[in-house]
């Protein structure tokens, strides 16, 4: 039985008036042709202090997503799983080591440490992978993404990573006015407020990305042809 368009995590904080303005944005939801996984900054510095709750990290750890990311490790693991088996192309994003220009107005949280945006090793690039180094939130502003797409014929893009309400957002916003069908990996994106994460997954549901459960992405990609 397919899934319900509202039958994801924001369903416990959008009221039905919300959900009745934005019937016009129903429709059927799929990975799209010609995947590549984009992962959103999957580095270091997120998992900082451990499965805790932000607020307990921020002192010591601003940029942690703590529980919230640690969470998101199993479903994303099972999701590159399910990529690299269909022989989908990789692509990682992750800020510079040193830059005076920064993805948001956030002043504190940036890296102390010379691994602190090296890819977490739970999600290691392989030889093929593709390393995207941004300055903005956005994968596409002031990067070279467009052209490995290109290059590789690649027709839509699955997304999974960090944050929901920050680069994922902007990263599928763009991704979608370049012309590419979206999709967002439900378990596999995580942010520093659950409230920010369900709103902005809320609101990128129905007007630019499809959110699909990654055990439906993964149904996809074991079932279907992706190469069409």
């Amino acid at each position: 039985m397919p899934r319900d368009f509202e039958d994801h995590c924001w369903k416990d904080i959008v009221p039905a008036d919300i959900l009745k303005i934005y019937q016009p944005y129903r429709r059927e939801t799929y990975v799209g042709t010609r995947p590549a996984l984009l992962a959103i900054d999957l580095y270091n510095l997120v998992y900082r202090g451990g499965a805790r709750e932000p607020v307990e990290l921020v002192d010591e750890f601003p940029s942690s997503c703590g529980k919230y990311a640690w969470e998101a490790i199993e479903p994303t693991k099972k999701l590159f799983a399910a990529a690299r088996n269909a022989g989908l192309p990789v692509v990682y994003t992750k800020a510079p080591v040193t830059s005076e220009v920064v993805a948001t107005n956030r002043r504190t949280g940036l890296a102390t440490s010379n691994d602190d945006y090296e890819i977490f090793e739970a999600f290691a690039p392989v030889e093929g992978d593709i390393l995207i180094v941004k300055e903005r939130a956005s994968a596409f502003f002031g990067t070279p993404i467009l052209a490995h797409l290109t290059r590789l014929g690649i027709g839509s893009l699955i997304l999974c990573g960090e944050s929901t309400s920050g680069c994922v957002r902007a990263s599928a916003v763009d991704a979608y006015s370049a012309g590419y069908h979206v999709t967002i990996a439900e378990e596999a994106v995580y942010d520093r407020s659950i409230l920010s994460h369900k709103v902005n997954l809320f609101d990128l549901h129905h007007k630019y990305a499809d959110v699909m459960g990654v055990e439906e992405i993964i149904d996809h990609l074991t079932t279907a042809s992706v190469a069409a």
